[in-house]
């Protein structure tokens, strides 16, 4: 009963100051519609731009849009919200009103279409035509701004792929002189055909050395056995002195084998490692023509690709002041903040009116009056 009591008692006591109510409410009409005709018109034209993956992307991956991707698609709000790009901008369209970074904050906004690849660019000016202008030459040079930036990192990288090419074609033609010299400087094949003339002489040296070490145990037996004369001395001295011969001829020729087998090897190896060279440098200068290739096909289709779809209409209605908005905003803050004030103040009389003693209370609707 205490709260419906209350309740009434407030309703009431707003009933009776519905006069304070009402001229505070319309004195903010008044004063919003007034305010809203005094302000100058300003109109706000749109353009719009896509965003497409790039063209030598995967068709599923260019369908695929991920919130990371969606973030990314960000950068391009900086792209058309430069300083130097709205500088640009102002003094082509004579554009005034202070420093640049204050002057940009009032007139342009820029902002990704939320869960889409479309880039808006808004611009807010007085004059309906020059925002509508305004907006379409930052999309086309944001545009421009893009293709220029992918055209330079592809200028780049085609520049150090040609680098790359021309250093191991130097580095072949070094390889392949190398290579010349080698073949004329360091024959192998006279080499190879006098270790094999020499391989053969050693074998029929050892064949006569063992002949004769046969023969000589021969007649040795037989001077043993008493069967020769003095003469069989004699032919044993000439068969050791021959045999030492033999002997030192092969050594001399195992010298001179090894020696040319030793300078084969080095020669050999310093081919075989000319050889691991060329192939390594014409193996890399494949990989790089086919890398330097790809890159020319596919050059302009690595970044992403923006396109004015939406240059923007001239604008017919003002898009501030917002007359209907202001108004119904005044109409309930003049609402809202009489009617706050009077139920603080009702507060605080009764909170006063409780610390007076008995005899001195008087209703609040009598002390009002």
């Amino acid at each position: 009963m205490v709260e419906s009591f209350d309740s009434f008692r407030y309703i009431g006591y707003l009933q009776s100051r519905w006069r304070q109510i009402a001229a505070s409410a319309g004195i903010a009409v008044a004063l919003a519609a007034g305010i809203s005709l005094a302000m100058p018109a300003r109109y706000t034209a749109t353009a719009r731009i896509v965003i497409q993956p790039p063209a030598g992307a995967d068709v599923r991956s260019s369908t695929a849009v991920s919130p990371i991707y969606l973030e990314s698609l960000k950068t391009y709000e900086q792209f058309a919200s430069s300083d130097s790009l709205f500088q640009k901008a102002a003094q082509r369209f004579q554009l005034s009103g202070g420093a640049i970074e204050t002057l940009k904050r009032r007139v342009l906004k820029v902002g990704i279409v939320r869960n889409t690849r479309i880039l808006e660019i808004s611009a807010t000016l007085a004059d309906a035509r020059k925002a509508q202008a305004l907006a379409k030459f930052l999309a086309e040079s944001t545009v421009e701004l893009n293709r220029a930036s992918s055209s330079e990192g592809d200028q780049e990288l085609l520049a150090g792929l040609e680098q790359q090419e021309h250093d191991i074609n130097a580095s072949l033609q070094q390889t392949d002189a190398a290579w010349s010299a080698a073949v004329s400087r360091e024959p192998t094949a006279g080499l190879e055909a006098a270790i094999q003339e020499g391989s053969s002489q050693r074998s029929t040296i050892e064949e006569q050395i063992q002949s004769q070490e046969v023969e000589i145990a021969g007649l040795v037996d037989r001077i043993k056995a008493g069967d020769a004369g003095g003469e069989m001395g004699k032919e044993v001295s000439n068969a050791r002195a021959r045999l030492t011969e033999m002997r030192r001829h092969l050594t001399d020729l195992n010298t001179q084998m090894a020696e040319s087998e030793k300078l084969l090897g080095e020669r050999q190896a310093h081919r075989d490692r000319l050889e691991a060279n060329r192939n390594a440098n014409q193996t890399a200068l494949a990989a790089v023509e086919g890398r330097l290739r790809d890159a020319r096909n596919e050059r302009g289709f690595r970044g992403e690709r923006l396109q004015v779809i939406d240059p923007g209409i001239v604008p017919e209605r003002p898009s501030s002041p917002n007359i209907p908005l202001n108004i119904v905003v005044a109409l309930l803050a003049g609402l809202v903040l009489p009617i706050l004030y009077f139920t603080l103040r009702m507060n605080f009389q009764e909170r006063r009116d409780a610390w007076e003693p008995a005899n001195f209370r008087r209703p609040v609707r009598a002390r009002d009056e």
